[in-house]
């Protein structure tokens, strides 16, 4: 990288700043003339010189000059004026400069910032791409969140400072240098006075400012380095947790902050005592000026006018040299910022750009061999991982690994994925170095799979495709404003040194994939996701998510013939009793009293509960049914039989689990509560107390919780209460609420509820497995398994694929890679979370996954086990670094070596 930041400016924008330099010189001209205007109002019309009588004129704007050997020349004699008009006009005049100068000050100001915007966002890019082209190995030498912070905040100032860079210096310099020459044509020894005091500015408050720069640089490494230790404790707060050392983080965080504190004060203290001495300087002179100056007119060495437009000259002088003393202060502190940024991101062995060049183009399948040679690895301390393994994987050949951990096989399947890089040797195709090829071959045609799998924030969609997002494959049409942003989107990212890559294009490479296009593509999917045997996991996550209606109106619209196949299937296998449906006039017993009360869903964007329970119309329904007062009692039952039946159990006693409304930390406020509303009724108990009590009725289930209150009279009126809720219901309440129908699909609730349109019996044992089984096979019959499949996909996996388990992660990392459909899979124990079983079962079902129509890739498996690998057909056995034994299943498990020992 440039290190010098003037040099990397320049040699980015050196065209845009000679333009500006340019429009700030002459910006200098009617800055001059600002100066210059009152002295002539004062003297001229306002003091009457060179109006000698009563009526006299004198002319304005005349355009006369003398040249050297040519004489006098007159342009334009201009217009006679009297004292009055030229008062009007020279007033006028100054006005305009005024507006003029505004207008230059505005201009300039503006392409700074846009100047400056366009180089944060090229530093910003090529960081990034800096980040992208690290070698692996540097990746475990740094902090994520250091990086982060260091490409979004500490890079900003030097954004800033690029539009100030060469603009700053030569319009304050010129400001100040034009009031300076300004005062010296005026009187020189005013002028040598203002010089001199500008000199001792621009040398006393520079050398102060050096320790505020180091100050500046101790805080932004101590922020970098908090920031780092902030990441560090989210990534691992589960590993805090449970070794209990919460408080020593709090420690080393109160320490870190602390040291911030005292670098800040410092700071602060420094900054002001600048500003003083600076603010001090700059009143001296006025001090001086009225003195010496005043002294001066008074013995007729200086007219008025002149005093009055030098003191007005030096009033917008400090302004330009404060500024540019600013301005080299953050010259300084940006240059700082900078050397940091290069030294953090001037990396060695750095990956080639041409390595990572936009390919759209179909890559053609690699027919070499993958070579190792004489191949050396080691960690990045030093520690010898593999010693000098020799060895060739032909094309369509499978190969098992095994041996204990850390024997060495491992270390290979990561060269062969190039996340490590060789100390000595080389793997090669075709004779040429896997490191010097295009990603655009090994990233689509050699696939690596670890243990460790990472997803983007997302759709599980969009994490299972991104393995074939590598290019823009379709030219997206924009018209009108959409197509006139597009375009100066574009021009802009051209300026700023980014490339022209269209977000809004097709990526996915559905080719690659072996789909037609985006129609096939679940057909494509659905194979992979069963041989990682994670279809059943996606089906629920669909059963348990909302429908987005207008992606999938196909299954939204023969929702009512999935109800209807549903309840057939129940009543063929006899469990007619494990639904107990919605019905507009009844009381659903495996409801809620709040279920039942409401008969809809909330769409939790426009309401809630605690808003629901305050609304007026909701409380006059409770008042005027006289709903309110039972439940309140009905509360205040559930209340007390809990308090009996659980304030002597532990907390961690399972009976909690089944007492859905109350948690074992409720139980001390409630047996308080109780004691506080004894033979009190609704009216006399606080807003706040109702609250609480009625709560507990809400979220009353007979069936399960069975504290024998809930009368056949009592869910009769609370279905009289709900005619009533929806009878004129307020606009704020209907769109809040939709309400149960059994001829529509309910988009606020999950899959899985409208597919019931009821709730499942309590006391009917594995209720929840039996219905997943039961829909499953209805959405296969009805051929809607794809839609479902698809509502799944569109899955959020959270921050790092978290709302995911581990099992999950590492099924859909390994299905992602078996979409690309590579000549080489690399697979280093991909599936360390799963059981033997299951892990056995899985390369079973990918092999014979990959090894379909007619398709015969390259296969390289790190395996826990040796039971397996029969189905390869090459074994490799590794220990201590060292390839062991070669050969196929039957050769080894024959020979008396180490396979066979692992095979037993």
């Amino acid at each position: 990288m440039e290190k010098s930041l003037a040099r990397y400016i320049w040699s980015n924008t050196y065209l845009q700043q000679i333009w500006i330099l340019c429009i700030v010189g002459l910006s200098m001209i009617p800055y001059f003339l600002s100066f210059d205007l009152p002295k002539q109002i004062v003297n001229g019309p306002i003091q009457g010189q060179g109006y000698d009588q009563v009526g006299a004129t004198r002319p304005f704007m005349a355009i006369r000059f003398d040249l050297p050997w040519l004489g006098h020349f007159e342009v334009f004699k201009g217009l006679e004026l009297n004292r009055l008009q030229a008062l009007t006009a020279l007033s006028m005049v100054f006005l305009a400069l005024v507006i003029l100068n505004g207008l230059f000050k505005y201009y300039i100001n503006t392409y700074k910032g846009r100047l400056g915007e366009r180089m944060l966002r090229r530093i910003r890019f090529e960081l990034i791409d800096r980040v992208l082209r690290f070698p692996p190995v540097h990746f475990k030498r740094v902090k994520s969140a250091e990086i982060a912070t260091m490409i979004k905040d500490e890079v900003e100032p030097l954004g800033g400072f690029t539009g100030d860079a060469f603009v700053q210096p030569a319009l304050l310099g010129g400001q100040a240098l034009t009031a300076l020459i300004f005062i010296l044509l005026q009187n020189f020894w005013l002028g040598m006075i203002a010089a001199g005091m500008v000199c001792i500015q621009g040398v006393i408050i520079p050398r102060m400012r050096r320790r505020l720069l180091e100050l500046g640089r101790q805080r932004q490494l101590t922020a970098r380095e908090l920031s780092g230790r902030v990441g560090e404790i989210v990534d691992g707060i589960h590993t805090i947790h449970a070794h209990d050392t919460t408080n020593f983080e709090r420690a080393d965080i109160a320490a870190r902050l602390g040291l911030i504190f005292s670098i800040r004060y410092d700071l602060y203290q420094w900054k002001f005592m600048v500003k003083f001495i600076n603010n001090f300087l700059a009143q001296l002179t006025p001090f001086l000026f009225y003195m010496i100056g005043g002294f001066m007119a008074l013995e007729g060495r200086l007219d008025i006018g002149q005093l009055i437009a030098v003191i007005g000259a030096y009033k917008d002088l400090p302004g330009p040299l404060k500024e540019l003393i600013d301005w080299d202060q953050a010259r300084q502190d940006v240059q700082v910022k900078y050397a940091q940024v290069v030294e953090q991101f001037d990396v060695d062995h750095l990956v080639d750009a041409r390595v990572h060049d936009v390919v759209a183009t179909p890559v053609g399948p690699l027919a070499e061999a993958l070579v190792a040679s004489n191949l050396i690895l080691s960690d990045d301390s030093g520690a010898r991982l593999l010693n000098s393994v020799s060895l060739s994987i032909a094309p369509n050949e499978t190969i098992a690994i095994v041996g204990p951990n850390g024997g060495g096989g491992e270390a290979l399947a990561e060269a062969f994925g190039r996340i490590l890089w060789p100390e000595a040797g080389y793997i090669s195709i075709g004779g040429k170095d896997i490191l010097d090829l295009p990603e655009s071959l090994t990233g689509r045609r050699i696939s690596y799979v670890s243990a460790d799998a990472y997803f983007f924030q997302g759709s599980l969609r969009d994490n299972l495709l991104y393995g074939l997002k590598h290019a823009p494959l379709t030219d997206v049409s924009y018209e009108g404003l959409a197509a006139r942003k597009y375009r100066r989107d574009c021009l802009e990212a051209e300026r700023s040194g980014n490339p022209l890559l269209d977000l809004n294009s097709d990526w996915v490479d559905y080719h690659a994939a072996g789909a037609d296009g985006p129609e096939g593509l679940l057909k494509v999917i659905r194979p992979v996701l069963d041989a990682v045997t994670i279809s059943q996991d996606i089906f629920d996550l669909a059963l348990r998510s909302q429908v987005n209606t207008t992606s999938h109106q196909l299954l939204t619209d023969r929702i009512i013939e999935v109800r209807q196949a549903l309840r057939r299937r129940l009543h063929e296998e006899g469990l007619d009793d494990i639904v107990v449906p919605f019905e507009a006039d009844a009381y659903n017993s495996q409801a809620t009293v709040g279920e039942n009360l409401l008969f809809g869903t909330m769409r939790t964007s426009k309401m809630t509960g605690q808003r629901l329970a305050a609304h007026p119309h909701f409380l006059k329904v409770m008042r005027d049914t006289g709903i309110g007062s039972h439940l309140y009692e009905m509360g205040l039952e559930i209340a007390a039989n809990a308090v009996e039946l659980f304030r002597d159990l532990p907390p961690d006693h399972p009976f909690f689990q089944q007492l859905t409304f109350m948690s074992a930390e409720d139980i001390p406020f409630y047996e308080a509560l109780l004691q506080k509303l004894q033979d009190t009724t609704i009216t006399q108990a606080s807003a706040g107390e109702r609250s609480s009590i009625i709560r507990l009725s809400f979220a009353y289930i007979e069936p399960r919780h069975r504290f024998g209150l809930l009368t056949d009279v009592l869910m009769e009126q609370i279905v009289t209460a709900r005619k009533a809720f929806h009878t004129d219901l307020p606009r704020d309440l209907a769109e809040g609420i939709e309400l149960h129908d059994a001829e529509r699909f309910t988009m606020s609730a999950s899959l899985i509820d409208n597919v019931l349109f009821g709730r499942l019996a309590v006391r009917e044992a594995d209720a929840n497995d039996r219905i997943r089984v039961i829909a499953r096979d209805i959405f296969s019959e009805l051929g809607l398994a794809e839609s479902v499949l698809s509502i799944g996909l569109d899955f959020d996996v959270g921050s790092q694929g978290r709302r995911l388990t581990t099992v999950q992660r590492q099924k859909l990392n390994l299905a992602r890679a078996l979409l690309k459909r590579s000549d080489y899979f690399i697979f280093n124990r991909p599936l360390s979370a799963l059981d033997q079983r299951a892990q056995d079962r899985i390369v079973t079902h990918v092999m014979q996954d990959l090894h379909e129509d007619g398709k015969r890739p390259s296969i390289v498996w790190v395996l826990p086990d040796a039971g397996v690998s029969k189905l390869f057909d090459r074994i490799l056995v590794f220990n201590n670094g060292n390839l062991l034994e070669s050969g196929s299943f039957e050769e080894l498990s024959a020979s008396g070596g180490m396979f066979k020992q692992l095979l037993s």
